[in-house]
């Protein structure tokens, strides 16, 4: 019998049970359900709501069958539809009338959005770890290769000199809003539902401040109808895992160019890449690519809660059931994709001569030229000019800028002089990029220490 069956006359259809039930998908709240029941009973014993006697048999009844699941020695049934209903109900078969008490002066609307709430906070600092890990590989790797020449581009066109390391650098930033966004996630979501009952409180002498501050919350939430109605943080989280993933996408579509004949700026480890069935030359980079695919499922993770929320009236509806499995999917994706996306970069082999070839094509020397004319005294406009002819013949005679001859670039401007190789050099042209974030050597050991600081501030 069901513990909310005193108004019905007949017993749940069995196809109902089964489209009602939640307990297959938010059987992973059970800790977070016995530990805010757990607090929920003292806070009623403390107030005098409950006896003392009822509040020991409580919390021995609970911990016991915490200890029991996590032994593997409790089955849930669909029949008690969610873990809130199977604990309490496991909880009175163990321990009689004191079970029946625990869930005074609160509701299965309340006690779900605690379970959750503290869920998503414990989940929060888990991935920030991974965000972590995955900043310190790249400041490990970006240390290498802070004068290894690649081409930059823009358009997917070679566009100017930079270095491997300021490319890194580019992610590690991203990687590092990322942990703020998941930061300032937390922070918002910690207050505390419980105490907030159905939607209207409860007419107990109930304490919600001892709850809120036994959990780890900073507060209270201030209005029971939004205790009990608000998944805002989790659409905030899954707001930032979707930005998360797409930095993640960005980065595994470079990968994955990298590792192609075409480019060949990297090579994978065997053990982070995979082959073919058929073909015995390929060498697949499937880790790249499956983590870019999931970022299309964490997005629709997002779509799907946004979707189910957006003509909710307050307070709780049955709709809200439908939060769990999205940011469960989210989390887990997440949480499955930062590891070995950061081995993968770990183990890598850098080919900074083929980076250096491809550098060498596609005049991203050019605006270096410009700027050599403007700092002798032309206009830029008027050197921009002067270059964009220099490269139109370059590429008719199959030349770079630097295998012209003086003579060849008089002839253009007489501002040439022989100091016009040493400023088209693309290792000079890269090392003289000093500008606040640019690819010098200086600049990049400043980024590098940035996030390293960044990182050890939160470990």
């Amino acid at each position: 019998m069901k513990l909310w069956s005193g108004r019905f006359g007949k017993d749940t259809d069995a196809l109902v049970n089964d489209f009602n039930a939640s307990i297959q998908f938010d059987q992973r709240l059970y800790k977070e359900d016995i530990t805010g029941s757990l607090a929920h009973a003292k806070m009623l014993g403390d107030c005098g709501i409950i006896s003392k006697e009822d509040v020991a048999a409580i919390t021995e009844g609970l911990l016991g069958i915490l200890a029991d699941i996590e032994a593997g020695k409790v089955e849930f049934t669909a029949d008690n539809e969610d873990i809130h209903m199977n604990v309490e109900a496991l909880l009175t078969a163990r321990i009689g009338d004191a079970g029946k008490r625990l869930h005074t002066a609160r509701s299965r609307n309340d006690q779900v959005a605690l379970d959750f709430r503290m869920y998503v906070r414990e989940q929060i600092p888990v991935i920030v770890g991974q965000l972590l890990e995955l900043e310190t590989v790249l400041c490990r790797q970006a240390k290498q290769y802070q004068t290894a020449v690649m081409p930059g581009y823009t358009h997917l066109q070679r566009a100017q000199p930079i270095s491997f390391a300021q490319h890194l650098m580019a992610y590690a930033n991203m990687f590092s809003r990322d942990v703020t966004r998941l930061e300032d996630c937390a922070k918002r979501l910690n207050e505390c539902p419980l105490g907030s009952g159905a939607l209207a409180g409860t007419t107990y002498p109930i304490d919600r401040w001892e709850t809120a501050k036994d959990l780890g919350f900073d507060a209270p939430m201030s209005n029971s109808l939004d205790g009990v109605s608000d998944r805002d943080y989790a659409l905030e989280l899954m707001s930032a895992l979707s930005i998360l993933m797409m930095h993640l996408s960005r980065f595994s579509e470079e990968v994955i160019l990298w590792c192609s004949w075409e480019f060949k700026f990297i090579e994978l480890d065997d053990g982070y890449a995979t082959g073919s069935s058929i073909m015995p030359q390929k060498k697949n980079p499937d880790v790249a690519e499956l983590v870019r695919g999931k970022t299309g499922r964490v997005y629709g993770d997002l779509m799907s809660l946004l979707t189910a929320m957006k003509g909710l009236p307050l307070a709780y509806n049955k709709d809200m059931q439908e939060d769990k499995e999205p940011v469960f999917d989210a989390i887990d994706t997440v949480e499955m994709c930062l590891p070995v996306f950061a081995a993968m970069l770990d183990t890598m082999t850098v080919r900074t001569d083929n980076m250096r070839k491809a550098a060498g094509k596609g005049f991203i020397n050019a605006t270096d030229c410009a700027d050599y004319l403007t700092k002798k005294g032309m206009p830029f406009r008027d050197a921009y000019t002067v270059t964009g002819h220099l490269v139109a013949a370059c590429t008719q005679q199959g030349k770079t800028l630097e295998e012209l001859t003086l003579d060849e670039l008089k002839a253009v401007s007489q501002l040439f002089d022989e100091d016009v190789y040493e400023a088209i050099n693309l290792e000079n042209c890269m090392a003289l990029r000093k500008s606040y974030g640019g690819p010098a050597v200086a600049e990049t050991t400043r980024q590098i220490e940035a996030i390293e600081d960044f990182v050890a501030a939160r470990k």
